[in-house]
């Protein structure tokens, strides 16, 4: 089972509908990662228990935009990953039938995976090749390629991502990982003044 919200009913949900695993990928920016990948799980519940991509693609954009800004916000930005949420959702229904697991067992290899992925909308390349990682590290979904096609974020016993984490010592590693990434770019920039 996944491990990326600290919500045993939440990661379970992760890691048992496709949808759900997305929704918390889109989400993932901005706001703390546990944040992100539990929306998913409070936005079933906000929607009646169910996530239809169908139904979430067809709602009127201000009525989802409600639902993700009623109260705690599912994200610091609502209405935009309101928004984001209901094209990804679009993209599902219209090119994988309303599935989207659809979207990695459709894939005939790594490079292939990561093209249906940097194809969703909001997924630029650092996020397609980490979603990429987390496919393959973490629930085994491993085209020939697949961890070429992820990078660096492929590479095994490294904690550079969300692809890393399955365990409160693994969470630990990716956030020092991060923090030290951060102070390397802080420092190669000019002093101001």
């Amino acid at each position: 089972m996944l491990w990326l919200t600290g919500d045993t009913d939440a990661d379970a949900l992760l890691s048992s509908e496709p949808l759900a695993l997305l929704i918390g990928m889109v989400l993932d920016q901005q706001i703390p990662m546990e944040r992100a990948f539990k929306a998913p799980f409070d936005l079933k519940e906000r929607l009646g228990g169910h996530l239809d991509p169908a139904a979430i693609a067809s709602m009127p954009p201000d009525d989802l935009a409600a639902v993700f800004a009623d109260k705690p916000a599912l994200h610091r930005f609502p209405r935009s990953m309101a928004g984001r949420v209901q094209e990804v959702c679009g993209a599902v229904v219209e090119s994988y039938g309303g599935d989207a697991s659809a979207i990695w067992t459709t894939a005939a290899d790594g490079k292939e995976l990561l093209a249906h992925v940097k194809a969703l909308p909001g997924f630029g390349d650092q996020k397609a090749r980490i979603f990429v990682a987390l496919l393959g590290k973490q629930l085994g979904v491993r085209p020939t390629g697949w961890d070429k096609a992820a990078g660096a974020y492929g590479e095994a016993g490294s904690h550079r991502s969300v692809a890393d984490i399955d365990s409160p010592e693994a969470l630990a590693k990716v956030r020092q990982f991060k923090q030290q990434v951060k102070a390397e770019a802080r420092a190669k920039l000019p002093n101001a003044g």
